[in-house]
């Protein structure tokens, strides 16, 4: 059975290569969710920032039917 290093809170453990492929695999799965959520927080704010500052007024149902009138 072979052996990896890891290294965990700064210290490094040697653990079977089965348990640092997984290892590895969450510290992936994490970063993979990090960055996605941090793309998706950047197109919501850069869509609410549009929407916010184009001066014009939000169409409401309300509107709607002012213009019906």
């Amino acid at each position: 059975m072979s052996y990896e290093v890891i290294n965990v809170e700064g210290e490094d453990k040697i653990v079977r290569e089965d348990t640092a492929k997984s290892y590895r695999g969450v510290i992936w799965a994490l970063g993979s969710i990090g960055i996605f959520i941090a793309v998706t927080a950047i197109i919501f704010f850069a869509f609410f920032a549009k929407t916010a500052t184009d001066g014009t007024t939000p169409t409401t149902p309300a509107n709607i039917e002012k213009q019906r009138q």
